[in-house]
């Protein structure tokens, strides 16, 4: 299980180069259902990956002016601290249920895919309300709802690894009005400040397999920059929908909604 794991990862980088998401939400429900992964390792795991693979995404957005740094620090001052205690969560589950905790997380996890898959929908047909490229100043209300954002959405991901691009990227568009590339790119950057502090938490509990990481890095670091170049030649809209629909399908089994799926 080592190339498998690798053009596992060329696609979803490639997924990720194209759209700009699905990366946690997808990795996580291929390493349980295709590849057989203990939930809970299978969460640690690709939010680790996903640290590596977006930082790279991250400075070159970042180079390129497209970061609203303060609008991160904010987000980040909820995600980071509200992270760990979703990772702490999944310990207080191991220590309560013990070997029934993967049955646990599996519901957890699904329930997270369904509303991961909604929230991509609607950032797919919700559009950022046309800007200008001056600075936008943030006041006091931006700053407590970034914090508030960032606590809800970092508990979610340390739980579950998902959410880092599409939670995020849909209440960037509704709530602050940035430019789309401000927007994008302060997205990718909090997701990568985000990941780095949940990834090693998940390292530090044990819950990552860091050859399983390697292998995934070696596909998605090149998948995510070919993914780049193929941006304006794909049908973006067509690909955010159909994996919407792949994320609610595999949230429906993950958590047993329907008897016998």
């Amino acid at each position: 299980m080592t190339w498998e794991l690798t053009l596992t990862g060329l696609a979803i980088g490639a997924l990720v180069g194209v759209t700009g998401m699905g990366g946690g939400s997808l990795m996580t429900p291929v390493l349980v259902l295709v590849f057989g992964f203990n939930v809970l390792v299978a969460v640690g795991t690709d939010i680790l990956h996903g640290a590596i693979f977006k930082t790279i995404g991250a400075w070159r957005h970042r180079a390129l002016g497209h970061v609203h740094a303060r609008m991160t620090f904010w987000l980040a001052a909820g995600s980071v601290p509200a992270s760990i205690g979703g990772v702490y969560v999944v310990e207080l589950l191991q220590r309560s249920y013990g070997e029934d905790v993967n049955d646990v997380a599996s519901v957890i996890l699904g329930g997270a895919l369904i509303l991961g898959g909604t929230g991509i929908l609607l950032r797919t047909l919700v559009r950022p309300k046309p800007t200008d490229n001056r600075p936008y100043i943030l006041r006091n209300r931006d700053r407590v709802l970034a914090v508030i954002v960032g606590l809800v959405g970092g508990f979610i991901l340390g739980l579950t690894s998902v959410g880092s691009g599409t939670f995020f990227g849909l209440m960037l568009i509704v709530l602050f009005p940035l430019t789309a590339a401000k927007i994008v790119g302060t997205d990718i950057f909090h997701a990568a400040v985000l990941l780095w502090a949940a990834g090693l938490t998940h390292l530090w509990a044990e819950n990552v397999d860091l050859e399983a990481t390697a292998w995934l890095a070696a596909g998605s670091i090149p998948g995510v920059v070919l993914g780049s170049h193929w941006t304006a030649r794909l049908p973006e809209r067509a690909i955010r929908i159909a994996l919407a629909v792949v994320l609610l399908l595999a949230g429906v089994k993950l958590a047993g909604v329907i008897p016998g799926f």
